[in-house]
């Protein structure tokens, strides 16, 4: 039972999370066509209810509406791509690097770098790039603002999506694995700076690798 003062959730809302999640776990790719009659039957709702998650989702970017056409994930653009990681440089790197060792987001960052690892192991690459997603929104949280993990967790569906334009997720995501160890090595002997000056060289690095697979996507 909600508090009195708690915020109660509507049911489009719910709903518009379950979207998000098959969204954030790759499920969801862009360019997905989102049947009305289909889904509605996968999740139990009325076509009304649906229609307003729709409208809550195309309000936030991560939907579009194509009209004769219906409802589509939306597809990121380059300047899109551009956008979000220059938004990840000015949010995740200060957050790094004024980070102590002993910040529960730090304990949050090494669960995302096991998970990656199990991940791997049994080529579930999909796994893993949840897992370095994670990764990241633990680095934000070492900023010890709300208001900006919140932020990121939209600036991470959008991420999502980008990584969902690459059709090799091993391609794409096996990289930053052991990239990802190393910052978070550094971070945990107290190198905080040094943490902070690897993971922006490592999206820059991701940013143009990319901007590059994208680009031959799009010829």
């Amino acid at each position: 039972m909600a508090r009195a003062n708690e915020p109660v959730q509507t049911l489009a809302e719910t709903v518009a999370g379950r979207i998000r999640e098959q969204v954030i776990s790759g499920r969801l790719t862009p360019g997905s066509h989102l049947s009305e009659l289909t889904l509605s039957e996968e999740l139990q709702v009325s076509r009304n209810t649906l229609r307003e998650v729709f409208r809550i989702l195309t309000k936030e970017g991560l939907l579009r509406h194509e009209a004769n056409r219906g409802v589509f994930v939306s597809t990121p653009g380059m300047s899109s791509i551009i956008d979000i990681y220059r938004i990840r440089r000015l949010i995740e790197c200060p957050a790094l690097a004024q980070a102590h060792p002993s910040h529960p987001g730090a304990k949050k960052m090494r669960s995302a770098v096991e998970s990656a690892h199990r991940c791997r192991d049994v080529r579930d690459w999909l796994g893993v790039g949840s897992a370095d997603i994670a990764f990241h929104a633990a680095i934000v949280e070492l900023a010890d603002s709300p208001r900006l993990s919140a932020f990121f967790g939209q600036v991470s569906l959008e991420l999502r999506l980008i990584f969902g334009l690459l059709k090799d997720p091993e391609f794409l995501h096996g990289r930053y694995i052991d990239q990802n160890l190393s910052i978070l090595i550094q971070l945990e002997s107290g190198d905080s700076a040094a943490a902070a000056a690897t993971l922006e060289a490592y999206l820059n690095q991701a940013e143009r690798f990319i901007l590059g697979a994208y680009g031959r996507i799009s010829d």
